[in-house]
């Protein structure tokens, strides 16, 4: 029996794998000889190919952002809330296009991958990647599609500060950006954050120096670790006060160690054993040192006024009250710079109390907002 997918669905969406074989030099100072990128579509590309919207994904995240794989999944993608007919990101109007980046699990070349030099999985030989080379290979993405310019770029977390490098290093290319929940770069404490999530994988005993895949295992414990961590900096105290508080998981104190007693507890094992399920742990690492390199001021002595002279895109800022991973203060910090450039900038601040996981929900504040400005992009574009 066919499922009876709502109105504002995508529906069943299949991936497409693109093979490249220029080959991609890195800021490493290595290349990737020929690559993979998987990526996604969601609407239809008009005539004047003036409607196409990128999706940058954030830190777990991958190309399958909104819709269903078959008429079975039970869960659609992990932006099905923004994407599709009628909703901020209007199938009916845009071209929609979300990628895995390089590095990921989900299908583009990454430590999963058979490299073609050696004939065996990268593993921890995969070189570490950094926001601008992904910016790259999407832009090679672009080319491939015949997509001269993007009516917008859009991402959360660390999907914000890809948009924000697209408007640097191919600025004639954005006509918007769209920057929810993310910061011009990581603070001291979100890259100490980063720093014990990848000790905990690197210190388990399973993780065999990141050549796990030849032992047959996974480094499980410290994968689990290291998404329970990340998971806290998620939330805010009020959204777990208010979903978990101290209640016990049985009604009562086992007085020992061996088992979750409170429900905090409990949800953060949940989500930490789900995650090794259907994350590499290589993957991890590299996707966390991409977060904590990212820092285009560095070029132009640390002034993000300097480095946002000659951006051209228009700016969508989006921040949210409860985040405290990455701050409504440090979406202000790429606002001010705007406007001390003279360049179109909108900011909107929402009251969420969801933490920094609210860029991903259905807030009605927020939706009515993102609608409102895509709206004004699907009018430039004559869609």
């Amino acid at each position: 029996m066919s499922k009876n997918f709502p109105a504002d669905s995508v529906g069943v969406v299949k991936p497409t794998v693109q093979h490249f074989t220029d080959p991609l030099m890195l800021d490493c100072g290595r290349a990737l000889a020929e690559y993979d990128l998987i990526y996604e579509t969601y609407g239809k590309l008009n005539e004047q190919r003036s409607n196409a919207i990128l999706i940058c994904h954030a830190l777990s995240g991958d190309h399958h952002a909104a819709g269903f794989h078959s008429e079975e999944d039970k869960k659609p993608g992990w932006w099905d809330s923004a994407i599709g007919p009628n909703k901020p990101i209007d199938t009916n109007q845009f071209f929609v296009v979300c990628l895995n980046n390089l590095g990921g699990c989900k299908g583009s070349t990454g430590p999963v991958s058979i490299n073609p030099l050696t004939g065996k999985l990268y593993g921890p030989t995969f070189p570490i990647v950094t926001v601008r080379d992904w910016v790259e290979s999407q832009a090679r993405l672009a080319d491939t599609l015949g997509i001269s310019k993007w009516a917008a770029v859009i991402g959360g977390s660390l999907g914000g500060m890809q948009t924000l490098q697209w408007t640097l290093q191919y600025p004639e290319r954005v006509s918007h950006a769209l920057v929810i929940a993310a910061a011009p770069r990581l603070s001291a404490q979100n890259i100490a954050f980063n720093e014990v999530a990848r000790q905990a994988i690197l210190s388990d005993p399973e993780f065999y120096k990141g050549r796990y895949y030849e032992h047959n295992t996974v480094p499980r414990r410290g994968l689990m670790l290291a998404r329970m961590i990340g998971h806290i900096t998620y939330l805010s105290d009020e959204a777990m006060r208010a979903k978990f508080g101290r209640e016990l998981k049985e009604g009562k104190l086992n007085f020992g160690f061996d088992e979750a007693e409170f429900q905090v507890e409990s949800y953060l094992h949940y989500q930490g054993r789900s995650f090794v399920g259907r994350f590499d742990a290589n993957t991890y690492l590299l996707m966390t040192k991409a977060l904590d390199y990212f820092d285009p001021a560095r070029e132009f002595n640390h002034d993000l006024v300097k480095t946002l002279a000659n951006v051209q895109a228009k700016f969508m800022v989006i921040s949210f009250t409860s985040d405290w991973r990455f701050s409504p203060e440090r979406s202000r910090e790429i606002v001010q710079a705007l406007l001390r450039n003279r360049k179109s900038v909108n900011y909107a601040e929402i009251n969420a109390n969801q933490g920094h996981d609210a860029f991903l929900m259905p807030i009605p504040d927020y939706m009515a907002i993102f609608h409102a400005y895509m709206q004004q992009v699907a009018k430039e574009v004559n869609v």
